[in-house]
């Protein structure tokens, strides 16, 4: 049953998506919170061309592409905040314009490079064939992570729950936001080559909206996101390690996707299935005590009157 445990590259993978469960949980917590989880999407497209650029120059030299998507996302969302500000388009159409135009450029280059082959793992994550150099990455992208938002993590609540008190406290509010689209960026890069800057996205948002039906403290939205992320990467690899034909990236997603339709049906902030049942029929026996008992209907002929038993007529 644990004969998966014996393998180097599914410890390799395991070990992998434990941290990356550890960094990617609260930036899609925070993209939740934000209602930002289109923007994770889009950012995830944005920074294909600088991966694809870095890829043609350098070749599979994880370091290129890491510097090309990052130059990439990072112009991406200068270009989508200086539009929203100095222009009448508002921030989502920027955005949407923006990374439409930088995922054509990216295909574009990728066709025109003619190197579309290997660089399908990128895209599409290759976690069980992860390497030395993309642990190092996980684990520098989660201690990036985990240390900015000790840094900014109470700032970043003010401005998601009260952006106008936050402007009015802050000498420059923008920073917080420009460092959390940083930190974003950054766990897609880090986690492209295991997942793929598409799968990445799944495991960024799902596990945050399943747990949003859970609870309803920030610690405890926290906790429960990392937990969803976690078991999902875990289980994940576990099918796809029993089931060849089911790549592990797209499987851990689907994992993701099933934990949030679960929490969707049963968690007390969702639909609750078991709780709105349990509260109907306690409504109902409730109604049912408090209905007055109705009187026998007197019959014309008195022998068809129902008798009463001897409870009710105590009760009476």
């Amino acid at each position: 049953m644990f004969d998966w445990l014996e393998y180097d590259f599914m410890l390799r993978a395991l070990s992998a998506t434990s941290v990356l469960s550890f960094s990617i949980a609260p930036v899609g917590a925070f993209l939740v919170l934000r209602r930002l989880s289109l923007a994770g999407e889009a950012m995830a497209h944005a920074i294909v061309p600088g991966i694809v650029i870095g890829f043609v120059v350098a070749g599979l030299s994880v370091v290129s592409m890491i510097v090309g998507g990052l130059g990439a996302g990072i112009t991406v969302a200068v270009l989508t905040s200086l539009l929203a500000r100095f222009t009448i388009i508002r921030e989502d159409a920027s955005l949407a314009s923006l990374y439409l135009i930088a995922l054509a450029l990216g295909i574009f280059i990728l066709s025109a490079s003619g190197s579309a082959v290997p660089l399908k793992s990128f895209l599409f994550g290759s976690i069980l064939g992860i390497d030395d150099g993309t642990l190092i990455l996980i684990g520098a992208t989660a201690t990036i992570t985990l240390v900015s938002f000790a840094m900014i993590l109470r700032p970043l609540i003010t401005n998601t729950i009260d952006p106008v008190f936050h402007e009015s406290q802050s000498a420059r509010p923008g920073l917080v936001v420009q460092i959390f689209m940083f930190l974003v960026v950054l766990n897609l890069l880090g986690s492209f080559k295991a997942l793929g800057t598409l799968m990445a996205v799944g495991l960024m948002i799902l596990p945050a909206t399943a747990a949003r039906y859970w609870v309803s403290t920030l610690t405890g939205y926290l906790i429960a996101t990392f937990g969803f992320a976690l078991a999902s990467c875990w289980i994940g690899l576990i099918i796809s390690f029993y089931v060849p034909e089911v790549p592990s990236g797209p499987a851990i997603v689907l994992v993701a996707g099933g934990f949030f339709i679960v929490s969707l049906l049963l968690g007390p902030q969702g639909l609750g299935l078991p709780n709105r049942v349990s509260r109907r029929s306690q409504a109902q026996a409730q109604a049912q005590a408090q209905a007055p008992v109705a009187a026998p209907a007197v019959s014309r002929h008195p022998e068809n009157t129902p008798i009463p038993t001897h409870s009710e007529g105590e009760i009476r």
